[in-house]
């Protein structure tokens, strides 16, 4: 980029004057280059900067090369050095900028391997980088961790019911943000938290606590599908609950302290990282509450993450969830999707894209009223009012589906759902099973009603003149889904090999659930609108990978919690990266991935087709296996305990 068009783009209005040669130096701006090297405290060697540009307490340096190095780093901090020796007020951007090309580094106060600004890919406009300076927030990832447990003490002892305390907490945070964000607070700081507790909070009612509560939530709503009975469900489950409306000004102004000081602070939720961080505090307080089923388990983020991966999702897929639960799926696509939207685009350019992902991308179902009421929440802490969430069963709302369009499908339905919610021709060949207590098809039975509905898109496009579309679904189910010994899984896995492709199976950790539900779980990677055997009789090998170790340990009161190593790095980001890689190549290691051709009537886990790497066995592990199998044993009624 030249010269003339980076003024442009950032705002000549806003350039400071050229004072030598045509740069910004800061030897005439400090009275001469003795009195600049006084105020920097060391001799200097770098002083002409090549552009500057200023708008009240924050500055814009930027260093132009042909192709800037590393090297040239150490240039630029020089001259941030200087700018806060003649300016200690000023807030900085520093950047370094091509000329040859639009390539940019960026970073935000210091210039260092901290602070590098790794979503800032294209120079933008001043009234952006002022933005970033709005609300001094970081990320810490451990203490919001922390402080999760220690608010669901807090909440313990002002007895607020375990059911309740992920969208009571989720509530106030909205609130929370709402308040600092009309305040203007520059610093979430214990004096701006007293400010509001003495001049604001101090003085209301628990009543009108409520109500601004209520206000707020009615003004992010605006607009939204549904609206009047999204605010009836947060009224009921949460405002006009009885121990709710029980709790005196002292008590909300505690958990305000709460949430505002050790949560929220910890946040930077214009950050990738701090989406990020904001969804693992949501379903980290999941694991503290009560669940409306016992066997109902929300997924973890760093699996709905992979699975985001895996099937490619991006700002131009539109994504369905129809058992979205509390919305983890939904909110880490949206995720992706918004930061993809922010990569290598201009903010305004940006912000269009985000409105059209928030407003056609994203769609999701959920039956039970709690867990929707959750995944509303969630979805409004996330910036995002206006999703297409509905409330109800997933198989009365296929005109919605249809309408949704999907690209791509992610679930985690209910392994034993009720079958009496289920349509009659899913349950023909279920024998008494159709008026049991469970559903018998482990789940597999809401995968083969999306199949049947994208099957019907398809044809529909057909007849239209359009050609047909693809769909990408993965699925968390039971392990017991996979083996399929029973005759109603069994043709499950045979209708579903009809009209579309088993891609891959992933046998997930143990307990990935924990502190949820106990069941052992497995990731279905299908492509829907694809029939499993081709016209020709070929059959595309499955990927089969075995996935038991994510880099999480078991830690009380905690949950799974990320491990790092030594240098810092998380754990589980070089296991995904290595499941990904043998993922794409299909490649077979042994003790760890296989490729098979494979039909409905075969077993669908790694553990069948995969070489042994006998090399890491031990009797402990031997042990093991012979528990899980005595403990299937019990489970399958073929021997009792005594």
């Amino acid at each position: 980029m030249l010269r003339h068009d980076m003024i442009e783009t950032v705002g000549k209005e806003f350039l400071t004057s050229n004072i030598e040669a045509g740069e910004y130096s800061y030897v005439q701006e400090a009275g001469g280059k003795a009195k600049l090297e006084e105020k920097v405290g060391h001799s200097i060697s770098h002083f002409k900067l090549d552009l500057r540009f200023e708008l009240n307490d924050v500055v814009v340096l930027i260093e132009t090369k042909q192709n800037y190095v590393d090297d040239d780093e150490k240039q630029l901090g020089e001259y941030l050095e200087e700018e806060r020796a003649i300016h200690p007020n000023k807030k900085a951007i520093c950047i370094l900028a091509n000329t040859n090309n639009d390539k940019i580094k960026v970073w935000k106060s210091f210039v260092d391997d901290e602070h590098v600004l790794k979503d800032e890919a294209m120079l933008d406009r001043m009234a952006h980088y002022v933005k970033l300076f709005k609300i001094n927030k970081s990320n810490d990832r451990e203490k919001v961790l922390r402080n999760t447990y220690l608010l669901n003490e807090l909440l313990h002892k002002k007895d607020i019911d375990e059911n309740l305390r992920s969208q009571f907490v989720g509530t106030c945070l909205l609130y929370i943000k709402d308040i600092v964000k009309k305040k203007g607070a520059v610093l979430i700081s214990k004096e701006f938290f007293n400010s509001m507790k003495e001049e604001f909070w101090g003085l209301m009612t628990p009543s009108a606590i409520r109500g601004a509560i209520e206000g707020v939530l009615s003004d992010l709503l605006d607009g939204s599908t549904d609206k009047a009975k999204k605010i009836e469900l947060l009224q009921k489950n949460v405002l006009e609950n009885q121990k709710v409306k029980g709790l005196k000004t002292t008590d909300w102004i505690e958990i305000f302290e709460k949430i505002m000081l050790n949560i929220y602070r910890y946040i930077d939720t214009d950050s990738s990282e701090g989406q990020d961080i904001l969804n693992m505090f949501f379903i980290a307080f999941n694991k503290y509450t009560g669940k409306a089923d016992k066997n109902q388990a929300f997924t973890p983020d760093h699996i709905t993450e992979f699975m985001c991966r895996v099937t490619g999702v991006d700002r131009t897929k539109r994504i369905l969830d129809a058992t979205c639960g509390s919305g983890s799926f939904l909110v880490q696509a949206m995720v992706k999707e918004l930061a993809d939207c922010r990569r290598s685009k201009r903010e305004i350019e940006a912000e269009e894209l985000i409105h059209k992902v928030k407003t056609e991308h994203i769609y999701g179902i959920e039956v039970e009223e709690k867990a929707y009421g959750l995944a509303i929440t969630n979805m409004l802490i996330h910036g995002d009012g206006n999703s297409n969430i509905k409330f109800g069963n997933c198989f009365d709302y296929k005109d919605f589906i249809k309408a949704a369009d999907p690209d791509i499908i992610l679930m985690n339905p209910p392994y034993n759902a009720k079958p009496i919610g289920i349509p009659d021709r899913y349950k023909d060949n279920w024998g008494k099973s159709k008026n049991g207590k469970e559903d018998p098809t482990k789940g597999f039975v809401f995968i083969h009603y999306l199949s049947d509905v994208i099957k019907e898109i398809n044809d529909e496009r057909e007849r239209d003149g359009q050609t047909r579309k693809t769909v990408k679904m993965a699925v968390l189910l039971p392990v017991a889904a996979a083996i399929g010994t029973k005759t109603i899984i069994q043709n499950e896995k045979i209708e579903m090999l009809e009209n579309n492709t088993l891609e891959a199976v992933f046998t997930l950790p143990n307990e990935i659930f924990y502190p949820g539900a106990s069941a052992s779980a497995c990731c279905m990677v299908f492509t829907l609108g694809e029939p499993h055997v081709k016209a020709d009789g070929t059959v595309k090998e499955t990927f089969f990978g075995y996935y038991k170790e994510d880099g999480f340990k078991k830690k009380k009161n905690l949950g799974r919690v990320e491990q790092f190593d030594d240098n810092g790095d998380s754990k589980w980001k070089a296991v995904e990266e290595e499941w990904l890689r043998l993922f794409r190549n299909h490649k077979s290691v042994d003790g760890l991935s296989a490729t098979a051709e494979i039909s409905g009537r075969d077993e669908w886990l790694c553990e069948a087709y995969m070489k042994t790497d006998y090399t890491k066995l031990c009797e402990e592990d031997f042990q093991k296996t012979l528990n899980n199998y005595l403990a299937y044993l019990i489970k399958e009624g073929k021997i009792y305990e005594s």
